[in-house]
């Protein structure tokens, strides 16, 4: 069983196309076996036992009739009214061995049909190049050799019946294929619509069509969308006033900091408060970063291979320890401010854990991905998939100061799967972690 779901096509045009076609095929594999074991074996067997009997009639005749006129009369008109060419071979005998058979069923057929006729020994060619049939009968003093179209063992019924099946197959195919076509286009076409809004494409001239399941689904695709569209754009407008409500506490602390630092420089904790307050901000702007996402950038088409050299050249400012394979041109439909983000977020949570960190490129003919590896601590192979959720650490331990937010790695994800993309961690050649960003071309 696990081998014919192997064999068997994946997509459902081809499925259903075979599910229509294969009952066809064996519908018609036996009429075709009841054809010739029935019909084809009694018409055959008719024809021959008519050339049999003419046969038999006219060597009757000839034997019964000794007045040469007469006999000259009777060859005649058998070859006139039967097509039967007879001539008389006196004094000869039969060869020892007939003429090879064929392995066609007339052979077999027309060899009972003349035995049932006659009790002389006689021989038949059918495989002549001539397009005759032969069959030669020993007499007592003589050897009949008689000719006859071999055409007269064909039966047109065996051309029409092939010619029908083969038309039936073909009109039958053609029409199964142009509807397969036209109740497929509409699931195309609303998988596109669903792949494009997953990556964040605009899709507005998508409408259902198709069967009344296909609509049903569509329908209830379009109602969706306008869902989350309306969730995000409130989700939009209550971030930004609380990025507003958030920023402006803020700004006060700091000017009043400030105030008090230009007034009395020697207040003890000035210094330690202003880096709670850089620390407070630092983190607000990574929880608004990650609960915005990628709202109000369009996806265009950039060059990746020029995006990932950005983000290389900007954080091998701070570090030095970063090294990128460069790649040829890489053109892509992304949102580049949120991919910069998704790439810079990856890097410098390889370069904050390892000393070395390898940045690579690969395209398939399906993905392109990236791979970032560092040589730091790696982690374990039951925390791969927790450190994308939002505020997750490995070490608890950790403070803000140290750890940041949490929010890194989940930005990245984020990120990549609006893409319609994903990212897999494991084990770096370079003995630490290996971040591997998956989009598709």
């Amino acid at each position: 069983m696990a081998r014919l779901k192997n064999l068997a096509p994946r997509g459902l045009f081809w499925r259903s196309l075979l599910i229509m076609l294969v009952p066809l095929i064996l519908l018609q594999c036996v009429i075709t076996y009841i054809f010739y074991e029935r019909h084809w074996d009694t018409v055959s067997r008719r024809l021959a036992l008519g050339i049999a009997g003419d046969v038999a009639y006219v060597m009757r005749e000839l034997q019964i009739e000794s007045d040469p006129k007469k006999r000259a009369w009777i060859l005649d008109a058998a070859l006139r009214e039967m097509q039967i060419d007879v001539s008389l071979e006196k004094g000869a005998i039969l060869p020892n061995e007939p003429p090879k058979k064929s392995s066609r069923i007339i052979d077999r057929v027309l060899h009972s049909a003349i035995s049932e006729r006659m009790y002389f020994p006689f021989h038949i060619d059918t495989r002549r190049p001539d397009g005759k049939l032969s069959i030669r009968i020993q007499l007592r003093d003589e050897v009949m050799d008689i000719l006859t179209p071999r055409k007269r063992l064909d039966s047109s019924t065996t051309y029409i019946f092939v010619l029908w099946m083969v038309g039936t197959f073909i009109i039958v195919s053609a029409l199964a294929i142009l509807f397969l076509r036209n109740q497929i286009r509409p699931i195309r076409r609303l998988a596109d619509a669903a792949n494009a809004f997953g990556k964040g494409h605009d899709y507005s001239g998508f409408k259902p069509s198709g069967a009344k399941e296909i609509r049903q689904a569509a329908n209830a695709f379009i109602k969706m969308r306008a869902r989350i569209r309306r969730y995000i754009d409130q989700r939009t407008e209550m971030l930004a006033g609380v990025s507003h409500d958030l920023r402006t506490p803020l700004t006060r602390m700091k000017l009043q900091l400030a105030i008090i630092e230009n007034t009395n420089k020697e207040s003890p904790g000035i210094d330690e408060i202003n880096r709670d307050i850089i620390e407070m901000e630092k983190m607000i702007n990574e929880y608004l970063s990650f609960a915005q996402g990628q709202e109000g950038e369009s996806p265009v088409e950039a060059n990746l291979g020029l995006i990932i050299k950005t983000v290389v050249e900007n954080i091998k400012n701070n570090s030095n320890n970063l090294t990128y394979i460069p790649h040829k041109e890489i053109l892509i439909s992304v949102r580049p401010s949120a991919m910069k983000r998704c790439l810079t977020n990856l890097m410098e949570n390889a370069t904050h854990f390892g000393k070395n960190v390898r940045v690579s490129v690969e395209v398939n003919k399906d993905n392109i991905e990236i791979n970032i590896e560092d040589d730091g601590p790696g982690v374990p192979d039951n925390q791969k998939e927790s450190i994308f959720k939002p505020f997750y650490r490995i070490d608890e331990a950790r403070n803000p100061n140290t750890g940041g937010a949490g929010l890194g790695l989940a930005i990245a994800l984020d990120v990549a799967r609006s893409h319609g993309g994903d990212i897999r961690m494991s084990d770096s050649n370079l003995g630490g972690l290996r971040a591997q960003l998956r989009l598709p071309k």
